[in-house]
């Protein structure tokens, strides 16, 4: 690996099945038991599901009857984001503590660049282990870290000893630690790319260095650059303490499913409301629609239109949306109907293609 003068040490901290946790350290009655939030209705779908719950196949966005049909014990509680929100404050102050260099990814994971600390430790181990207890003496959770010479790394490291574990990838380990993981556990490879690489002989790290940057592109479309450079340990996205919003959604699951375009219609009229409220609140506009649509078997389908001009008028939106609608009959009934709008004029252009080299940390880790 080259040497660069730009040398990082990433933690990656991931709270262990955080809803879950929080309604557990809320409730001891719940403690060891089997714990859904999420609706339990028949057209409910889990947010979070507890460790417990997980040894049953119990997973976030599962419907609520096959849930219960995995886990029969399992007990349903509703969320409470005004809570869940209160703790991540808490978590986030611990943070800082350490470091400003703090990227949140939501309420219970974020990326800290402690090259430079405020503790003035050597060792980004030592102050993943210090930023865990605290948290765990603070709220009573438990949280995993992965540390490393950069973000990809770092993510993929904190899933390895979950739940309340860490895992350190220092610079000399970095390639054998990529070459030898098995490709599901790549940041940003899916259960769809998964079944790809798995028709194309690619089922590790190793198997994906192989592979030439064509060849990747050509199967992988963009994201095929992006594998051959992380599996070389070679990702440069800086940890960024304030991240610019990217795009402003709203979405409707329906009691019942919906079987007809013009029932949709109305819906969709609705949705553009709220839409249109949200960008009025972050005052932005956006150039991209897309129309978000979940049938009654769980398939899900997205059509995206960009206009040459910036909208955020509830009436454009909804004219915008229906040419995406009628783009193709519906597959089946809907069960959610969802609309964003992305391109913002918050955007200040895509960087320039960045440099893509791997770093060579010399100090402590």
């Amino acid at each position: 690996m080259k040497e660069e003068l730009l040398q990082r040490k990433i933690i990656h901290v991931d709270m262990d099945a955080f809803y879950a946790s929080v309604e557990q350290l809320d409730n001891p009655e719940l403690q060891g038991k089997p714990v859904a939030v999420g609706g339990s209705s028949e057209r409910g779908v889990v947010s979070a599901a507890s460790y417990e719950a997980r040894k049953f196949g119990v997973r976030s966005a599962m419907s609520s009857v096959i849930a219960l049909k995995n886990c029969p014990e399992l007990i349903f509680v509703s969320s409470n984001f005004k809570r869940y929100h209160e703790v991540s404050n808490q978590i986030r102050k611990i943070f800082f503590e350490f470091t400003d260099n703090v990227e949140p990814l939501s309420l219970d994971e974020a990326y800290l660049d402690v090259t430079e600390n405020k503790k003035g430790i050597p060792s980004a181990t030592l102050i993943a282990e210090e930023i865990r207890k605290k948290i765990k003496e603070k709220t009573g959770l438990n949280a995993s870290a992965g540390i490393s010479i950069n973000k990809f790394i770092a993510k993929v490291a904190s899933d390895i000893n979950k739940p309340n574990g860490q895992k350190t990838v220092p610079p000399n380990e970095v390639l054998e630690f990529l070459e030898q993981l098995d490709i599901k556990k790549f940041y940003g490879v899916g259960k769809v790319t998964v079944k790809k690489m798995y028709r194309l002989g690619i089922f590790t790290g190793k198997d994906l260095k192989l592979k030439s940057k064509e060849f990747l592109e050509e199967n992988f479309g963009k994201s095929g650059s992006f594998y051959y450079h992380v599996v070389r340990g070679e990702h440069f996205s800086e940890v960024k303490s304030s991240r610019t919003r990217k795009s402003l959604a709203a979405e409707r699951t329906f009691s019942e499913n919906i079987t007809s375009e013009i029932f949709m219609i109305k819906k969709l009229k609705d949705i553009s409301k709220e839409v249109e409220k949200r960008l009025k609140k972050s005052k932005v506009a956006g150039k991209t629609v897309t129309l978000k649509i979940k049938y009654s078997d769980f398939t899900l389908q997205t059509r995206s239109k960009t206009l040459p001009y910036y909208i955020s008028d509830k009436d454009v939106i909804v004219e915008t949306v229906k040419d995406l609608l009628f783009q193709s009959g519906m597959k089946n009934s809907v069960r959610l109907l969802g609309i964003s709008l992305s391109n913002l004029n918050t955007d200040k252009g895509k960087p320039t293609k960045e440099k893509e080299v791997a770093v060579q940390l010399k100090f402590e880790f």
